[in-house]
C-alpha cells in the first residue's frame, strides 16, 4: 500500500508537468516561429516478478513510480502562411534568425521584422536583427552596387541598420551601342541615345545617317555625323563626322566614326559588326535602337527583403543594390537550446555555440531557403495536442484515484487490527 502512494504521488508530478507542457503549446498554437515541446518520461524503479517460463507474455515487473525524462523540443516546421510585407520572412529548412537581447543575442524562428523610423531592421518589439552589413555606403552614397553580399564569421554579425537617406550616384557613360536597317534608299536616317556627363547629367547622342554622294562598288557607302546636345537642344557639346561601308548585302564592313565627347565624357561609338548592329539591307527599315553603360543618379525609394535574405535598396532612377543579409545560424543540438519566452532562446551548453554552413568552396551561405511574404506558424497542432491533454488528464486522475484507493485500503487495514 505504501508502493501505492509513492507510484500515485510521482505520477501526479509527472502528469501535472505534462499537462503544463501541453497546455502551453496549445496556448500558443497561433504563435508565429513557435515550436512546441513533448514531455519524456521513464521508470524510477521496477520490481522483478518470477514467472513460470521465461517466454511468459506476463509482464514479470512492476513499476513503483515514473519521472519526467525530459522535455524535448519539437523541431518540426511550421506551416508557412501569407503576408502582406516584404521584411516578413519564413525558415523552409533548418536555421535561425538571430535578434540582439539585453547583453546576448537571442534566436528565433519568427521573421515578423520591419524597418523602424531610423533605417534599422528590427522586431515588432523593437530588438534588432542581426546580419552582415555590405560596407557599401560612406556619407550617405551608396558604392559599389552589389547583386548578393557573403556572410561574415559568426563573430562579427552586427545589427542592420541603414541609412533613411542615400543616393545612387551617377555613372559616366563610356559606350554607346546602335543598331538599325537604314534600307537601301537615299533618305536620312537618325538613330539616339541618352548618354551621361561627368556631371550626371543625361544627353543626347544623335547620329544622322546619309548615303554618300560618292559610291565605290561593290557594296555602299553612307556619311554619318555624331552630335552630343543637352536634352532641351540648346547646347552642343560636340560634332564628329565619318564613313560607314556596308558589303553587297548591306552587312557592315567598317566605320571611321570612334568616339565623341559629351560635356568632357569620351563615349565610344559602337555600330556593331556585320549583321549584328547598323545594317544597310532591303529588309524592313526600322528606327534603331541603343544602349549605354551610363547610369543616372538616384534617391532612396525604400528597402526591401528578398528570398535571399538580401536587404536592397531601391533607387528612384530605377536600380538596385544590395547593402546587407540577414544570418541564418545553426546548432549541433537545437534541441539543447534555452527558450527565453514564447518563440525566442538563447544558447546553452546543451545546444553549443552558433555556427554558419558552408558550401564547397568554403564560404558561409544561409543553409536554408528564406522566403519573404511569408511566416512560419507554430508547429502545434491543435488536435494533437488536444488529444495529448486527454490523456494526460485520465492519467492524472488515475493516479488520483490510485492514492485514495490507496488510502482506504490503509484504512480498513487500521480498523481490523483494531
Amino acid at each position: 500500500m505504501i508502493q501505492a502512494f509513492y507510484t500515485g504521488i510521482s505520477g501526479l508530478r509527472t502528469n501535472q508537468t505534462a499537462i503544463d507542457a501541453v497546455s502551453d503549446n496549445i496556448a500558443n498554437v497561433s504563435t508565429v516561429g513557435y515550436r512546441g515541446y513533448n514531455v519524456e518520461f521513464s521508470s524510477l524503479f521496477e520490481e522483478s516478478i518470477n514467472t513460470q517460463s521465461a517466454s511468459s507474455s506476463v509482464d514479470s515487473s512492476i513499476g513503483v513510480g515514473s519521472k519526467v525524462n525530459a522535455t524535448v523540443m519539437n523541431e518540426d516546421n511550421g506551416s508557412l502562411i501569407l503576408s502582406d510585407k516584404s521584411t516578413d520572412l519564413a525558415i523552409n529548412g533548418d536555421g535561425w534568425f538571430s535578434v540582439q537581447g539585453e547583453g546576448n543575442p537571442l534566436y528565433t524562428r519568427n521573421g515578423t521584422f520591419t524597418f523602424d523610423v531610423n533605417g534599422d531592421l528590427v522586431t515588432t518589439d523593437g530588438l534588432h536583427v542581426l546580419g552582415t552589413l555590405g560596407n557599401n555606403i560612406s556619407n550617405g552614397i551608396l558604392s559599389p552596387q552589389l547583386d548578393e553580399i557573403n556572410l561574415s564569421d559568426v563573430s562579427t554579425q552586427k545589427n542592420l541598420n541603414f541609412p533613411k537617406t542615400l543616393t545612387f550616384p551617377s555613372i559616366s557613360t563610356t559606350k554607346a551601342s546602335f543598331s538599325a536597317n537604314l534600307g537601301i534608299d537615299d533618305v536620312t536616317r537618325s538613330v539616339s541615345a541618352g548618354v551621361i556627363d561627368g556631371q550626371g547629367v543625361k544627353n543626347d547622342l544623335r547620329l544622322e545617317f546619309k548615303k554618300s554622294a560618292t559610291q565605290t562598288s561593290p557594296g555602299v557607302q553612307w556619311d554619318v555625323v555624331a552630335t552630343t546636345k543637352s536634352l532641351d537642344g540648346t547646347t552642343l557639346y560636340d560634332t564628329q563626322s565619318g564613313k560607314v561601308s556596308f558589303d553587297a548585302s548591306g552587312g557592315l564592313l567598317s566605320s571611321t566614326l570612334s568616339s565623341i565627347d559629351n560635356n568632357g565624357t569620351s563615349v565610344a561609338i559602337d555600330l556593331g559588326t556585320e549583321y549584328a548592329g547598323i545594317v544597310a539591307t532591303s529588309g524592313s527599315v526600322f528606327a534603331g535602337s541603343s544602349s549605354t553603360d551610363g547610369k543616372q543618379a538616384g534617391n532612396l525609394l525604400g528597402y526591401d527583403i528578398n528570398s535571399n535574405a538580401e536587404v536592397v535598396a531601391t533607387f528612384s532612377n530605377g536600380e538596385q543594390s544590395s547593402v546587407g543579409k540577414i544570418a541564418l545560424f545553426h546548432f549541433q543540438n537545437d534541441k539543447g537550446l534555452e527558450r527565453i519566452s514564447g518563440s525566442r532562446f538563447r544558447e546553452s551548453a546543451n545546444s553549443g555555440e552558433p555556427i554558419f554552413y558552408k558550401n564547397t568552396a568554403g564560404k558561409n551561405i544561409l543553409g536554408a531557403s528564406v522566403q519573404n511574404f511569408k511566416l512560419e506558424n507554430s508547429n502545434v497542432k491543435l488536435e494533437a495536442g488536444l488529444t495529448d491533454l486527454i490523456i494526460h488528464q485520465r492519467a492524472y486522475d488515475a493516479n488520483s484515484k490510485s492514492i485514495t484507493t490507496a488510502d482506504q485500503m490503509m484504512q480498513k487495514a487500521l480498523n481490523m487490527d483494531a
